[in-house]
Parts: structure tokens; C-alpha cells; sequence
């Protein structure tokens, strides 16, 4: 009888030691963002969310993505694939989007405008969500932002002295200074960071007027 079997009323642990739970954690957290990123694809190809909303949260769940995978990856979990398929997550979406690693960029009637206006919303969100997650050595900074000028100098209605871009200069031109691994300061943190947040706005501003 169970009265006689103390056992049973145990609580179950998935861990065993501070090691083992921060593995847990870990899967959690990166089981959560792809859950997250399946919902979020459904809700933008029902036309449940906005475009730009879209995208900024896109651009966000997959940085998350990247740096939550970079902690269970491993002999167990080689690939998201591995860990997906032992999970049993049903996210044909999200994976789709992992593998393209960028939002879902639907080219309309206005030829690429809208394409790049997309691109350049999320390289200007992944480039801060990568500093706040402390990742400020100049090869984890320097493609997205040669990426996100030249993305700009592509969309035909930005004028050549906007703003945004020549602060994207000034920082391309800084970090031509560096070798791969020289990380930025953290004032040059704050300084990057306050650069790409009043670009992003200016960048909105000169979309509404327009």
C-alpha cells in the first residue's frame, strides 16, 4: 500500500546538483523562444500583427534564439533539429525563419522599398540587442552594421545625408581601426547603443513623413 511506500510522495527532481539545473534552465529558455517564434509566425501570416511590430520582435526572439541555442548546443543537441525533433515542438514556422535568420520579408507592388525598410528595422534591432547581451568584440558588431548601411545606401528614398547613416559610418570607420576580437568599451557601448536608438527614431520619423 502507498501508506507503507513513503517513496512515492517524493518530489521529483530534474536535477541534481546546480550543474544540471542550469542545463535544464537553459533548455527551457530555448524551448520558450522557439515556441514563441512558431506563434509569432502564425500571428504575422494571419495578419494578426503589423508588419513593423513583426519584425522588431522577430529581429529580437532571434538573437534570443542564437544566444539560448549557443548554451544547449552540444553532442547531444548538434543542431535545433536534434533538439526540436527529441522535444517534439511542432514549429515548421519558426525553423523556416532560424534558417533564413532574418524576418519574413514579403516584396509587394512597391518593388524592394518595403523589403529594405523591413531589413533595416531589424538590423538596427539585432545590432542592440546584441550589446545589451554584452556581445561588443568587433567581429560579432561589424557585419550587421556594414550590413545596415549598406542596406540604407540601397533604399533609393533615404537621402544620402540622412543622418542614421553617416553616424554608420563613423562607427564602420571606427571599428576599421580594430582587430576581430578588440572589444568596445563600455562607454562605447553607451555611445553605440544612444547612436542606433536615435537613428531607429529618426529613421521612423522620416518613414511617417514620407
Amino acid at each position: 500500500m502507498q501508506e507503507s511506500r513513503p517513496e512515492l510522495y517524493e518530489e521529483v527532481k530534474l536535477y541534481r546538483n546546480a550543474r544540471e539545473r542550469e542545463k535544464h534552465d537553459n533548455m527551457a529558455e530555448l524551448y520558450a523562444v522557439v515556441s514563441t517564434l512558431q506563434h509569432l509566425e502564425k500571428a504575422y501570416m494571419r495578419d494578426c500583427v503589423r508588419a513593423q511590430e513583426y519584425t522588431a520582435a522577430c529581429s529580437r526572439l532571434l538573437v534570443q534564439y542564437r544566444v539560448a541555442f549557443k548554451q544547449v548546443q552540444g553532442d547531444e543537441f548538434p543542431t535545433i533539429e536534434s533538439f526540436v525533433s527529441k522535444y517534439r515542438l511542432d514549429c515548421p514556422a519558426a525553423l523556416e525563419r532560424i534558417r533564413e535568420n532574418k524576418p519574413n520579408l514579403i516584396k509587394d507592388d512597391k518593388g524592394n522599398t518595403n523589403k529594405y525598410i523591413a531589413e533595416i528595422v531589424s538590423l538596427f534591432i539585432t545590432l542592440m540587442d546584441k550589446l545589451r547581451l554584452e556581445l561588443r568584440a568587433k567581429d560579432m558588431i561589424h557585419p550587421e552594421l556594414r550590413e545596415l548601411k549598406d542596406t540604407m545606401d540601397c533604399l533609393g528614398i533615404l537621402p544620402s545625408d540622412f543622418e542614421g547613416k553617416l553616424k554608420v559610418q563613423e562607427w564602420l570607420d571606427k571599428l576599421s581601426e580594430m582587430t576581430a576580437s578588440d572589444e568596445l568599451t563600455e562607454a562605447e557601448v553607451r555611445q553605440l547603443l544612444f547612436d542606433l536608438e536615435t537613428s531607429l527614431g529618426a529613421f521612423n520619423k522620416f518613414l511617417q513623413r514620407g
